[in-house]
């Protein structure tokens, strides 16, 4: 029997490193943060994660919360510093051993994930994407989220007295230090202009978290706008029924005026032309996705979601813009969401 030198050695080596890996790639983690009047630990979001899973299997999801009590999660959604949280949320997915060292598996080598957010909790995942160092989102999801913020609040359910105090604290009162500190939907209120459409100086003044993480004041935070532009994939949903959301084509960075109901779109707007967020740099290499679904406020399907975490979430690939896809069935053992496409109680209020 002949050895083999250590010359032959290397070199079969390096050749059978060289071959793929039997095994299928990794999907990224999946960050998903929730609406306003829900919490992390429901069936609907949990719902959401196993379908997620079973798109591309072995996705790790984590579910954003303010508190691992199901309860005071939820009251945080209602009222609490929206920027705190922000700050909270990103220290914990640092101290998530499942999401530490995922950008390329070095100590200290940061997050590399996608993120999902439903309505408030869309515009809460983009601020954590423009303030949180060491993480970098692939693709960020929202799904009737209010970007350009709200003009009306919504009247709460009969019985929801933590969603009726957190309105009444506003009336009147938004633009105080107390309020844009305490109440979250009135951190992403936001009011115009009557003559000139352009934002109002008491939004501009006194906003707590929208008017930052949108880059509207005069001094830009430059680092958003990298943040923003280095996103492959943000794809944005708006219902097309919605109620809820006031107006709904916030959800694409649109300005609606009040008294006409005429819509400016994102890319007439001033925000875009002098791409105050990153937005242009994004949508000008094709990274900006407009997307609408019939319905209401958070009136989704299994279809519709199976279908969006098939092309943009799942794991990374070589060539940019390409997706592995994975094709599910949509009977069967799959998860149905309540009456075959609820996806939260329509009894509460989610912004």
């Amino acid at each position: 029997m002949r050895l083999l030198t250590l010359p032959t050695l290397l070199t079969l080596y390096a050749f059978t490193a060289a071959l793929p890996s039997a095994s299928p790639p990794k999907p990224l983690p999946l960050l998903i943060w929730h609406g306003l009047g829900d919490r992390y630990d429901a069936d609907g979001l949990r719902t959401v994660g196993t379908l997620a899973n079973k798109v591309h299997p072995g996705t790790y999801v984590y579910y954003i919360r303010l508190d691992d009590d199901g309860s005071a999660d939820r009251s945080a959604s209602f009222f609490g510093n929206v920027s705190a949280q922000v700050a909270k949320v990103c220290e914990d997915i640092k101290a998530d051993p499942h999401l530490a060292h995922s950008l390329d598996g070095r100590e200290g080598g940061g997050i590399r994930a996608d993120a999902l957010g439903f309505s408030q909790g869309g515009q809460f995942l983009r601020g954590l994407v423009e303030r949180c160092e060491g993480l970098s989102v692939r693709s960020l999801m929202t799904f009737g989220s209010q970007h350009n913020g709200i003009s009306e609040f919504q009247v709460c359910g009969s019985y929801d007295f933590v969603c009726k105090g957190a309105v009444a604290l506003v009336k009147g009162n938004a633009w105080t230090d107390y309020v844009q500190g305490r109440v979250v939907p009135a951190q992403y209120y936001r009011t115009v202009n009557e003559s000139t459409g352009a934002a109002s100086e008491g939004y501009l003044e006194g906003s707590g978290f929208l008017a930052d993480v949108n880059n509207e004041r005069v001094l830009k935070d430059a680092s958003y706008v990298d943040k923003i532009a280095a996103l492959e994939r943000f794809v944005m949903w708006v219902f097309e029924e919605d109620k809820t959301v006031i107006p709904k084509e916030s959800g694409w960075f649109a300005e609606v005026n009040g008294t006409d109901g005429v819509v400016t779109g994102l890319r007439d707007r001033e925000m875009y032309k002098e791409d105050w967020l990153g937005l242009k740099r994004l949508d000008e290499k094709g990274g900006l996705v407009f997307k609408s679904t019939p319905g209401g406020h958070m009136d989704l399907n299994e279809e519709i979601l199976a279908e969006a975490f098939g092309e943009y979430f799942g794991p990374e690939t070589s060539v940019k813009g390409t997706r592995l896809t994975t094709q599910i069935g949509l009977v069967g053992d799959a998860p149905i969401l309540r009456e075959q496409g609820r996806l939260m109680d329509e009894s509460k209020i989610y912004l």
